[in-house]
């Protein structure tokens, strides 16, 4: 306020403009300067913004084997399921040890194996060396794990 008059902000667009018209300003001057150069170097020749915006390297297309390299480490949860039910909570507050829950699958019937949470394969229960564990007997393409969430 030094000549009585309330400061008013400058209007943004007039900041843009003044800053385009400075750098289209700048490339004219390279570019009147490139002619009496003996040799044009790319920094000369070519505008400011493919200095900033550099064209992408074609690069070979990667393999399969490349691209699953990079997962191989990451962990999942591997989960065997024997079969589920519903209970009431009443139920099971009075469950104790010793007590039995009937589980939908059936005996000798296949167990689902799922990896992180979705289904992927079926297979019998087995013991080896005291320690339980799962021969798969039928890996589930992607269309029929597709077809299973459908239902």
């Amino acid at each position: 306020m030094t000549d009585g008059k309330e400061d008013i902000p400058a209007d943004p667009m007039d900041d843009w403009a003044s800053a385009l018209a400075e750098q289209t300003s700048a490339e004219d001057l390279a570019a009147a300067a490139a002619p009496a150069q003996a040799v044009a170097t790319p920094a000369t020749a070519t505008p400011a913004a493919s200095k900033v915006f550099q064209p992408l390297a074609k690069e070979p297309p990667s393999t399969f084997h490349n691209d699953i390299e990079m997962i191989l480490d990451i962990p999942v949860q591997l989960t065997v399921e024997l079969g589920r039910t519903k209970v009431p909570i009443k139920t099971l507050l009075q469950l104790a040890q010793g007590s039995v829950v009937e589980l939908d699958g059936l005996a000798g019937e296949p167990m689902d194996v799922l990896v992180n949470g979705y289904l992927i394969a079926q297979g019998e229960v087995v013991v080896v060396n005291d320690k339980f564990g799962i021969r798969l007997t039928d890996i589930i393409t992607p269309s029929e794990r597709i077809r299973k969430l459908n239902r």
